[in-house]
């Protein structure tokens, strides 16, 4: 189970707890088990400083703990605090990653023609940048019209593999599965499978994607469709 813990400390010197921060990172490099970290200041009080860090388990972060370098830079740490640290242990029994739901609902739902996605999450100034396409997309009305055009020339689905989200950037890698069921770039519809690979990047603001990159195997799909040999 994910292991999360919340140190609160009050300084008078945040910014050498912030260097001190910056130097666990270098010289734990390879050692530590922490898979993510996180410094605030309080907007109310800047003295108020709480760092967030990730482990995997209780056992990893008893691990990261047990660093010698770990329990010298929490020595220096305390002698920067106005008082000693508090700290706050907690099992994460819930993550919530809107971001990665939103880029997931993004791919799946226009696929089944519910296009409430493209409505709720591309921003009125989207952007979508696809090597496949002449020209950049451009808004939500670009977006319905491009995925009306490929659900007029098949009945596919999005089968997303795997997701990784840093900030406000979220990265889906999928797999295209769809029927050749009408006209697409002069060819008659076939009734061929045709399969596809790639991945979409997008960008978020305030929880709507202002922009988008494709990379997938359009090579494969023509291929597969007897537009290009083998």
């Amino acid at each position: 189970m994910t292991f999360v813990q919340i140190v609160e400390c009050r300084t008078e010197r945040p910014d050498e707890l912030n260097q001190l921060m910056t130097s666990w990172i270098e010289v734990t490099e390879g050692k530590r088990t922490a898979t993510h970290t996180m410094v605030g200041a309080d907007r109310e009080d800047a003295r108020h400083v709480v760092e967030i860090v990730e482990f995997p388990s209780y056992e990893a972060a008893m691990r990261n703990s047990g660093l010698p370098e770990t329990d010298r830079i929490f020595r220096e740490m305390v002698a920067l605090c106005q008082e000693p640290p508090t700290f706050t242990n907690l099992d994460l029994v819930r993550d919530e990653q809107f971001l990665k739901d939103a880029a997931r609902r993004l791919l799946t739902e226009p696929a089944n023609g519910d296009m409430s996605a493209v409505d709720e999450l591309i921003a009125p100034d989207y952007v979508d940048h696809d090597p496949s396409m002449d020209a950049d997309t451009v808004g939500p009305a670009a977006v319905r019209d491009m995925i009306e055009r490929y659900r007029r020339a098949f009945d596919f689905v999005f089968d997303v593999q795997s997701q990784i989200a840093e900030g406000d950037h979220v990265c889906t890698r999928w797999t295209w599965r769809g029927t050749h069921i009408g006209e697409f770039m002069g060819m008659p519809a076939s009734n061929r499978m045709i399969e596809s690979t790639g991945m979409t990047v997008w960008r978020f603001e305030e929880g709507k994607a202002k922009e988008g990159w494709w990379s997938w195997d359009a090579v494969a799909m023509m291929k597969q469709l007897g537009m290009m040999p083998d």
